[in-house]
């Protein structure tokens, strides 16, 4: 018979295993934000904030220099590739895991599979082909499109998986009322499974946040602001993951410290986006509780 020391001793070694495992998952996370700080907190500055990078010669010449235009590009590329694949994801998933029976359910989750394994660079290609090529130049658009290609199947597969979570009863008594399986869907399971369909667009962000590989064939990069606000979209743009690329492998070692600085930003940028996502499911989940 078990003694309570023996349990007590037991209880204290499965705790002493998982702080241990947690500490490996995190350490490596730890490791790499505090190089990243230590290397590029020397370049976080005002002008770094409000400044275009433009040639090398200001960098040379002691100019102001800055990544503003990268930043903004960042900005504009991100959302606009989320607004693309949030309606096509969230479709996709809805299919899969409310209409198990549709016909085109075992080709559509292949499909999935596929396009979620492909490498990224080859996403950026088909953007190229697609948008590119027609259009005749790089653009943002092109490369809000490559990054919602590889947000797609991310979306998708969260979705269902969120979707999946939610009883059956709920979808049964909706039905009961009468209501069609579509306003079933719409009106009550997607709310129910909101904290978990936010979670999965974040990490499709995520995901698609720190891609270089597809943009170097679609927004391209550009060392300055576009002229006018449409440039933003139909014209050259630089994003941080593309630009943290460049940066690294310029010769110039003012450039580099600009590296490190614009992987902190792009850090950040991940970071922040989780917070808001976090307080507003936290929000909704609230509202939810005091209407009830």
């Amino acid at each position: 018979m078990k003694t309570l020391r023996y349990r007590y001793i037991l209880d204290r070694l499965f705790l002493s295993f998982l702080v241990i495992n947690t500490i490996i998952v995190i350490l490596p996370l730890l490791i790499m934000s505090s190089y990243v700080i230590v290397n590029g907190i020397s370049a976080l500055n005002l002008d770094l904030f409000t400044q275009e990078l433009g040639s090398p010669t200001r960098a040379m010449q002691g100019q102001p220099t800055g990544l503003v235009h990268t930043m903004a590009g960042t900005l504009v590329v991100d959302i606009m590739a989320l607004l693309f694949a949030i309606p096509v994801g969230l479709g996709t998933g809805i299919l899969l895991s409310e209409y198990p029976d549709h016909i085109l359910n075992p080709v559509l989750r292949i499909m999935n599979d596929t396009l979620n394994g492909m490498p990224a660079v080859l996403k950026g290609l088909l953007a190229f082909v697609l948008i590119v090529k027609p259009m005749g130049t790089f653009s943002g658009i092109s490369g809000s499109a490559a990054l919602a290609i590889v947000m797609l199947p991310i979306i998708a597969r969260s979705t269902e998986s969120a979707l999946s979570i939610i009883p059956w009863s709920i979808r049964e008594a909706g039905l009961a009322l009468g209501l069609p399986r579509w306003r079933v869907v719409l009106s009550a399971i997607v709310p129910a499974a909101r904290t978990g369909l936010i979670t999965g667009f974040l990490i499709a962000f995520s995901r698609a946040a720190g891609e270089a590989a597809p943009l170097l064939f679609t927004s391209f990069g550009n060392n300055y602001l576009p002229k006018h606000w449409t440039g933003m979209f139909f014209g050259p743009v630089d994003t941080l993951p593309q630009r943290l690329y460049s940066l690294a492998i310029s010769p110039y070692e003012h450039w580099h410290r600009m590296g490190w600085a614009a992987a902190i930003v792009l850090f950040g940028f991940v970071v922040i986006s989780f917070v808001i996502a976090h307080l507003a499911s936290g929000n909704n989940l609230q509202k939810k509780g005091n209407s009830r």
